[in-house]
């Protein structure tokens, strides 16, 4: 059984309610409920919240809500494995075990149905524990600086100062929107980022983390613009 894991915790504090939030015109978790149902991937769709709001809201748009998150599970420092192993078990204990399972996160609104699929062909064809989206760094990581507290510059690889960019090997990181596994993966916790994960590559254009309101602000421009570049292909 595929089981799609949407982990959305009422506890944000950079910016409030934003699981819920209008974006786009729809509250920004339905952004992938619809894409894990357009997807045809998943047999269930569960949201794992500790929230009424966001129960009722993730409701309204077709996902399930048949547990409340714990409270030891809801706070600032709980990560992305264990909440999903939490709803893998959750699940298998009423005796439907879990294949694979993919977590999306709740504030992904450029997440696209296609890419989910080729996410659960990859997992099922490379034999890796996990498979999840990653992009591009836009910029030669290895020409990063730091500012000293003399507020003065480092490099952080200074012997790459005079390396062309071509030459430097290009860096990827994650896109923050989807991770498919195996359900055994999950539920013993093992890491996201070593030689047993693979990759779906995302473009940059439709990659935006959301945390802070300077983010929000930059992917509702993005949003903006997509929709635009859309109408105008469709008027061609």
């Amino acid at each position: 059984m595929k089981l799609a894991v949407i982990p959305a915790r009422g506890g944000s504090k950079r910016i409030p309610r934003k699981n819920i939030k209008s974006f786009g015109g729809l509250p920004m978790i339905a952004w992938s409920i619809r894409a894990a149902i357009s997807s045809q991937c998943f047999d269930r769709i569960i949201v794992s919240t500790d929230d009424d709001e966001i129960a009722k809201v993730a409701k309204a748009y077709g996902a399930e809500v048949p547990f409340v998150r714990p409270d030891e599970l809801s706070d600032d420092h709980t990560g992305t494995i264990p909440v999903v192993a939490h709803a893998v078990a959750w699940h298998n204990a009423q005796g439907i075990a879990a294949t694979e399972v993919c977590c999306l996160y709740a504030t992904a609104p450029f997440i696209q149905a296609s890419d989910v699929q080729r996410g659960l062909e990859i997992l099922q064809s490379s034999g890796a524990d996990y498979a999840f989206s990653v992009t591009t760094y836009a910029f030669p990581i290895q020409r990063a600086i730091r500012i000293t507290p003399h507020q003065r510059v480092q490099m952080f690889q200074p012997e790459h100062f005079n390396t062309r960019s071509q030459d430097l090997i290009e860096a990827w990181h994650d896109a923050g929107q989807f991770y498919w596994g195996n359900a055994q993966a999950w539920v013993k916790h093992q890491p996201l980022f070593t030689e047993n994960a693979t990759t779906v590559a995302i473009p940059r254009h439709r990659v935006q983390d959301i945390d802070t309101p300077e983010d929000w602000e930059r992917a509702e421009w993005m949003f903006k613009s997509m929709k635009l570049s859309t109408k105008e292909n469709h008027d061609i």
